[in-house]
């Protein structure tokens, strides 16, 4: 922005940090793997997607979700899960059911 441009800025016409951005703290809440839930129904309540630190080159998913009362917080590597939970983000929160499928686990 040149200086001219600057000068005009008016504080309340730019929106604030925190109406957009979207911090790297941990999520709240208690770590569980994903087949200590398998087969019970979660409300997805949040996700982030990060490189994964086991896989060269994969991606990882933490999974916040609401159980029994409890907030708690997955992570995993299913390629299937992070397909899913990116064609639903438009509509978190959502009750879903973590199955597995052969070797593959998958939102019902």
């Amino acid at each position: 922005m040149t200086l001219d441009e600057i000068s005009k800025l008016n504080n309340t016409e730019c929106p604030k940090f925190a109406s957009f951005a979207r911090d790297k703290l941990p999520m709240p809440g208690k770590k569980k793997r994903l087949d200590e839930i398998l087969n019970q129904e979660i409300m997805v309540t949040d996700f982030r997607i990060n490189k994964s630190k086991k896989q060269v080159g994969g991606e990882c998913l933490q999974l916040q979700f609401v159980l029994g009362g409890e907030v708690c917080v997955a992570f995993t590597g299913s390629v299937v899960l992070i397909d899913q939970i990116q064609s639903a983000e438009g509509n978190i929160p959502f009750v879903a059911t973590v199955v597995k499928i052969d070797k593959y686990y998958s939102f019902s």
